[in-house]
């Protein structure tokens, strides 16, 4: 049985709602004209292919079964912390007013440092294991303090951290994205201990010694909901537990100068004897798109697609993916995927001028999340990668191809992380 969206209805809906283009419609829904094209055709089916086969057995009346369940949110605990007051703030005037120290954790190729820096924080330390995002942060920044060390030696040593910078420096911020992993929940405590044997337990440990006014962790969307919220609520009650108070929301690069829909959790810790408040950004009237970050790129090394691969993104528009190739062809270059349900637009993506990369990942030309060039069918070079996550030209990436790409892959957007550190530095200057 074939399912469409009926387009008369769409746009009675569209005209009760005060949408009278779907231009207009498709900004609401941050996707571009092309994908709300493809949504509204006949080749589209809105319901997933189970669904499909449980109407193709039991008939359309499956459709009266589908009913809107209201989430039941009075068992969650409301945020009523006079600490984070709701709303957020405009960030473009803040300057430190003193000089604010930060420790950074799994810092990577430098992105969120890079942020950081460009906000006003002094660096005191930026811990890294791998050893070309290492290299890549002295080749820009001489005289950062690189500590190429594995974090759980760090934590091992009576001296901890304090064995790399000096002993009583102060922390005012403690940053860092660790790997979201799975806890043991042994006794179901909620605790420390429970986290052993993650990265995260590290991250702690180095909390617990340093004792910083503020936390950062930025890490994927996913960690709000990982194990059904278990490992995110054993987290907070370890920083709770620690002596902080906390919070936490699921925002997007795209929204802060960054030309990338890019969803990332950012969870903010204030210390429990501190009287200060925290807010997060404003998010820009204006959103970038590709044509305004990819002009004058530098030429830079990049993969290429295998010459199969290449016939068939040649067949795909900017803006379009898979569906807009011939059944035959997305057939066949789908494989099993294609009788599979959801979307799966990241699939033979090719992405256009007029619309934000989709979150880059570490790999550009794999099947599944494809980033093709607007006009040039192969993938987005490493220059091109480094400029949609806001690097300057400036910065450059040691290591091989693959490691580059990993390297800005992994990275926090840098106009990202400077807007959610000036959020911060708003609030140290309240201890000042």
């Amino acid at each position: 049985m074939k399912t469409v969206l009926d387009k008369r209805k769409i746009r009675a809906l569209m005209h009760r709602q005060g949408i009278n283009t779907q231009k207009k419609l498709a900004q609401k829904m941050s996707i571009t004209e092309n994908q709300l094209s493809v949504i509204l055709s006949n080749d589209f089916s809105p319901l997933k292919t189970s669904t499909v086969k449980l109407m193709d057995i039991l008939g359309q009346d499956v459709l009266d079964a589908i009913t809107i369940k209201k989430q039941d949110l009075s068992h969650k605990k409301t945020n009523v912390n006079p600490a984070f007051p709701d709303g957020t703030i405009d960030v473009t005037k803040i300057k430190p007013k003193s000089q604010f120290n930060v420790l950074e954790l799994f810092a990577g190729a430098g992105g969120l440092a890079l942020g950081l820096e460009e906000a006003g924080f002094n660096d005191v330390g930026l811990l890294e294991f791998d050893k070309d995002a290492c290299q890549t942060l002295r080749l820009n920044r001489p005289n950062w303090n690189v500590i190429e060390e594995d974090i759980t030696k760090v934590t091992s040593d009576p001296k901890g951290v304090y064995n790399y910078i000096p002993k009583g420096t102060e922390i005012d911020l403690l940053s860092g994205g660790y790997p979201c992993q799975a806890f043991s929940y042994a006794g179901k405590k909620l605790g420390m201990e429970d986290t052993r044997g993650t990265l995260f337990y590290h991250y702690a440990k180095i909390m617990e010694q340093v004792k910083p006014k503020m936390f950062l962790v930025e890490n994927v969307r996913g960690l709000t909901t990982h194990d059904h919220g278990r490992t995110l609520k054993t987290m907070i009650q370890v920083f709770e537990n620690l002596g902080y108070k906390t919070t936490y929301q699921v925002l997007n690069a795209w929204d802060h100068g960054v030309a990338e829909k890019r969803e990332r959790m950012v969870l903010v810790g204030i210390r429990n004897d501190l009287n200060i408040t925290f807010q997060y950004p404003n998010k820009h009237d204006y959103k970038p798109v590709l044509k305004d970050v990819l002009q004058d790129v530098p030429d830079s090394a990049g993969m290429l697609y295998s010459e199969a691969k290449r016939k068939v993104m040649e067949l795909v528009p900017a803006g379009g993916y898979w569906r807009d190739l011939p059944e035959a062809v997305a057939k066949s270059y789908m494989g099993k995927s294609y009788y599979s349900g959801g979307g799966r637009t990241g699939m033979a993506r090719r992405i256009s001028w007029d619309e934000p990369s989709l979150t880059l990942t570490t790999s550009p030309n794999q099947k599944q999340t494809e980033r093709c060039h607007p006009d040039e069918t192969r993938p987005f070079t490493t220059r091109e990668y480094a400029r949609i996550q806001s690097f300057p030209d400036s910065w450059q990436f040691s290591g091989g191809v693959g490691s580059i790409y990993k390297q800005i892959g992994n990275a926090v957007a840098v106009n990202f992380g400077k807007e959610i550190a000036l959020a911060i530095i708003n609030s140290l200057n309240q201890t000042v």
